[in-house]
């Protein structure tokens, strides 16, 4: 699947809870939440708005 980076809700350096929303997704006119599988802080985003990613692209880095 291939999406273009809508929104970014989290920035670096925002404490996560697992469920919390990263980032949305449009991709054939849907807007699709992405999650945090994990708590903890986000550290590093590799995403802009307006790229366009792939399945399996890193999206952020949660320690």
């Amino acid at each position: 699947m291939v999406a273009n980076v809508w929104k970014i809700v989290a920035s670096e350096g925002d404490s996560i809870s697992e469920g919390d929303t990263l980032v949305i997704l449009e991709s054939m006119k849907m807007e699709i939440p992405v999650l945090a599988e994990d708590s903890g802080v986000l550290t590093q985003l590799k995403v802009a708005e307006g790229d366009v990613i792939q399945e399996g692209d890193l999206i952020a880095v949660i320690e």
